[in-house]
């Protein structure tokens, strides 16, 4: 018998599933406290959470038997999926099932928010019959500037187009034709700050997300703008938007989530202006139900051998094959998050090249894990081993793969090409004792880099006091180096700096080193 913990509340479509099966013994446990859980987890073999329980490391630690985390929904914030991976445990989620209800509940905000509905529902229950106070606008004919042209994006598109609105998007990923075939006009994100009559919002949060509305950016919009976020608090700077109501440069928001969730004491539900929700976006009966049964599917099938789905941090592939592969499965997915970090513009093709000793195994699972270390950073918790060829490929990203015995330098090597509207980046990865990855080459420059955690990349020119420079600017910052390698085409010409650093690394600092005298410019790269 295999043992599985329910710990937030599951539709009874899901629960079903689980019971059905006769290995299965399927508890349900609700509202545990991490002690609690930390107690118990030792005797299950899988844990189905929605957005209530908290998996810390403390919990996974202590999971002496567990084999499957699955959460019924998108997000991944109560997940420590680092954690688990370190332990080897599968985490998964269920990203379909909410983009109907979601993308509904955005045109829903949209309209209520251009017809003043809840405050004139408010109103006349208070007896009180003022049409006037209440005039609305027409969306018909208005910009909707799209923050995201992902599943939920997409579908929010094709309502805001059938209700005659012209939408503009930006979406790094997407390129031109794709945007046409959608009936959109792709933009740079100014752009759209400038241009749209409304602004919605649907990305993760990340450290580049964070914020994306703030101060200065609501300083572009044209007056009169109207925002709506139903992605993730955190994406609106909350105070910044509550002073640009009050001074009248925003009509008004419709915000389904926030920073913090309850909201508390929030100057957003002091304004009229501003409509709120409680993070209600899958709060349907269908979404619940579909999340719950897709996820009971998955952890069933992953429990009982019927194949690994939506795996966040684990590929399909035969457990004997995984683990020969698993330092280069490491080592592609981390190329493919520096190439979109160092590259800008939109993605259009990424050329793979396999060299040596590899040659011998699969290496679809690799070019699948650089694909979805390549869409990670910005899209985050929605991409993963299964769906990233396909999110790749409705983006019109091409992939080609090639595999070469041609000596080189390295027993194993992977070169990875990625071509964008704007630029060109080869970066060149081995493995060091066959388990322990390195970046060897980023684009002319020899080098030997670590990819972990939180790398600095500053191209300078190959000049006496630079290295000093660098130093004393994160001595300050109090950032302390954990590594340092450099590459130079020649004595006294272009250079490159890289260095893994324990802590983040500011604006303000990047901004210090892109001031210094022989630094050409400078990167946080976060793997």
């Amino acid at each position: 018998m295999m043992k599985i913990l329910v710990s937030d509340p599951l539709a009874d479509e899901g629960l079903k599933i689980l019971k059905e099966e006769k290995q299965f013994e399927v508890e349900v446990k609700l509202k545990q406290s991490e002690d609690a859980l930390k107690e118990i987890i030792k005797d299950y073999d899988a844990l189905l959470v929605r957005s209530e329980t908290k998996v810390t490391p403390a919990i996974i630690e202590k999971a002496a038997k567990l084999k499957v985390i699955g959460r019924a929904g998108v997000g991944l914030d109560n997940v420590d999926v680092d954690a688990a991976t370190k332990k080897g445990i599968i985490v998964m989620n269920a990203p379909e099932g909410n983009t109907i209800s979601t993308a509904e509940h955005t045109m829903c905000m949209i309209l209520a928010l251009s017809r003043n509905i809840p405050q004139a529902n408010a109103s006349l229950k208070q007896n009180e019959w003022n049409r006037k106070k209440f005039l609305g606008v027409e969306i018909y004919g208005k910009v909707l500037g799209i923050v995201g042209l992902g599943r939920i994006g997409r579908e929010v598109a094709k309502r805001a187009l059938s209700f005659g609105m012209k939408v503009i998007t930006f979406d790094p990923y997407l390129p031109e034709d794709k945007a046409k075939q959608l009936g959109v006009e792709l933009v740079e994100l100014k752009h759209l700050f400038k241009n749209a009559d409304y602004i919605t919002l649907h990305v993760p949060l990340t450290d580049d997300t964070k914020n994306m509305i703030s101060e200065k950016e609501l300083g572009l919009m044209k007056k009169g703008v109207r925002i709506i976020n139903c992605a993730r608090g955190g994406l609106i700077d909350e105070n910044a938007l509550a002073k640009a109501i009050e001074a009248g440069i925003v009509q008004g928001a419709a915000i389904d989530v926030f920073e913090k969730e309850p909201p508390g004491d929030n100057p957003l539900l002091r304004l009229e202006k501003i409509i709120v929700t409680p993070h209600l976006g899958a709060s349907t009966e269908e979404a619940q139900i579909n999340v719950s049964i897709d996820i009971a599917r998955q952890v069933r099938d992953a429990l009982l051998g019927g194949g690994i789905r939506n795996a966040v941090n684990f590929p399909c592939v035969e457990a004997q094959l995984l683990n020969l592969l698993r330092p280069f499965i490491n080592l592609t997915e981390k190329l493919g998050a520096l190439q979109t970090q160092i590259s800008e513009g939109h993605i259009k093709e990424v050329k793979v090249r396999y060299v040596g000793d590899i040659l011998g195994a699969d290496t679809q699972p690799l070019t699948v894990a650089l694909i979805k270390g390549m869409l990670t950073p910005i899209l985050q918790e929605t991409v993963n081993f299964v769906n990233a060829p396909l999110i790749a490929k409705e983006r019109g990203i091409k992939i080609s793969e090639t595999k070469t015995t041609e000596a080189e330098d390295f027993a194993n090597l992977v070169s990875v090409e990625v071509i964008t509207d704007k630029s060109r980046n080869i970066v060149l990865g081995t493995l060091m004792a066959n388990k322990f990855p390195r970046i060897v080459k980023i684009n002319e420059f020899y080098v030997e880099v670590i990819p972990s955690g939180f790398m600095l990349l500053l191209h300078n020119l190959d000049k006496p006091g630079v290295v000093g420079n660098i130093g004393t600017i994160l001595g300050k910052n109090n950032i302390n180096i954990a590594g340092m390698t450099f590459g130079r085409e020649k004595s006294g010409g272009k250079a490159i700096t890289v260095l893994n650093v324990d802590s983040p690394v500011s604006e303000s600092v990047l901004k210090q080193f892109k001031e210094t005298e022989n630094i050409l410019d400078a990167k946080l790269i976060k793997l």
